[in-house]
């Protein structure tokens, strides 16, 4: 396990502006579009030589989530109950058949997963903060994507918290899917630390479902007698990362913290991993909580953030175009608004981590593998921006 000290990083800022190209935007935000405008590719440097930083569409509200779709546009959520399809520089009006969502401080319209057959099946999942008696929490669905990518057919809920409230944070909630299928999404405590170490709550834990939403037989409480069936581990508090590693399968997330305490984790079938009864953070008074760093029983992270930089997704890169990259994780942060970049051995134990970006374009919310290896990023802003980050060429 490793700290991350900030005054002990190398941090990978200062850009240069290589060329202007036009971009026109277009974008239609309840139905008004807005002014086209120019946009810059930006180029920066990194440990491994430089990158280039595309904007590819700007002037959306709050992007929580972008995916590749196979005819090579994007879809992409916006937190306030909107999906769109990214084309040419230009967002779609919003998708019809979209489920209702709750825009309540942190949630909203969150995650978007395609289906490994979506080119055929046209299926996707979705996770988002929902109505219910008496609060809201996280629910996920699964629905069909029309062929001309315009709407929303044959929405079914999958899944659905057990214990709601009307708290506006915690939420979660990334999706990964394993190669039989099975759904893997993280919820947060929300808002309630005491609830990410009781086992008959959804809060705070990594979940397990079936395509269909049935139990799969690994989970380790799938009787129900001693938790939920749905739950893989508990002890998370704010799990916003989560993704499958394709070259061994390993499972792997990012979670906040309070004031420090941002976690990356493999989850294992019933471990507990501490909140809030162990962390690396404090709270946002200073006063200490839980029992301190370690007790037994309790799972230690892989690599914790101290201060926090409130990471807002996960990706292992496996791409071709960055095969220095290969089997680096990559870490989307809100606070200090950079992308980290963490090394690992031959282990899996994370060694080192370079920042890049930091400050130069706001939120940085997801951080997703495109086909051809570059890396897309969704920026949570109210004018957020999808940007493509590629190799500069050789000079």
């Amino acid at each position: 396990m490793r700290q991350a000290q900030a005054s002990r990083l190398e941090t990978t800022r200062r850009a240069r502006t290589v060329r202007a190209i036009p971009l026109f935007a277009g974008l239609t935000l309840f139905a008004a579009p807005f002014a086209a405008h120019a946009q810059e590719t930006r180029e920066f440097p990194s440990q491994h030589g430089d990158v280039l930083v595309e904007t590819l569409a700007s002037g959306l509200e709050h992007p929580w989530s972008v995916e590749v779709l196979p005819d090579g546009s994007y879809i992409v959520s916006e937190r306030a109950g909107r999906l769109r399809i990214i084309r040419d520089g230009k967002a779609s009006a919003p998708l019809s058949g979209v489920p209702e969502v709750v825009e309540q401080g942190q949630g909203g319209l969150l995650d978007i997963a395609l289906t490994p057959d979506f080119a055929t099946s046209r299926t996707l999942y979705l996770t988002l903060a929902a109505n219910g008696g008496g609060g809201f929490g996280t629910v996920l669905v699964r629905a069909t994507l029309s062929a001309d990518n315009n709407g929303l057919s044959d929405v079914k809920e999958l899944f659905r918290m057990n214990k709601l409230t009307r708290k506006g944070q915690h939420f979660g909630s990334r999706i990964a899917i394993a190669t039989d299928g099975s759904l893997f999404f993280g919820i947060g405590d929300r808002g309630e630390p005491e609830r990410a170490q009781d086992l008959h709550d959804h809060a705070g834990a990594i979940l397990h479902i079936n395509a269909d939403g049935s139990i799969p037989a690994t989970n380790p409480y799938r009787g129900g007698t001693e938790g939920l069936p749905e739950i893989w581990s508990k002890g998370h508090r704010n799990p916003q990362g989560i993704v499958i590693d394709p070259k061994d399968g390993t499972l792997l997330t990012v979670e906040h913290g309070a004031r420090g305490g941002d976690e990356v984790n493999n989850p294992q079938p019933g471990h507990n991993y501490g909140w809030p009864v162990i962390t690396y953070g404090k709270d946002y008074s200073g006063a200490e909580i839980g029992e301190g760093t370690a007790k037994d029983g309790l799972d230690q992270p892989l690599y914790y953030w101290d201060p926090s930089i409130a990471p807002g997704a996960l990706a292992v890169y496996r791409g071709k175009m960055f095969p220095e990259w290969d089997g680096n994780l990559l870490v989307a942060a809100l606070k200090y608004q950079l992308l980290a970049r963490l090394e690992r051995d031959d282990t899996g134990a994370i060694t080192s981590e370079e920042r890049l970006f930091e400050g130069e374009f706001g939120r940085i919310r997801d951080v997703v593998e495109a086909p051809d290896g570059a890396l897309l990023m969704v920026t949570d802003e109210e004018d957020g921006a999808l940007l493509r980050v590629s190799k500069a060429p050789a000079q």
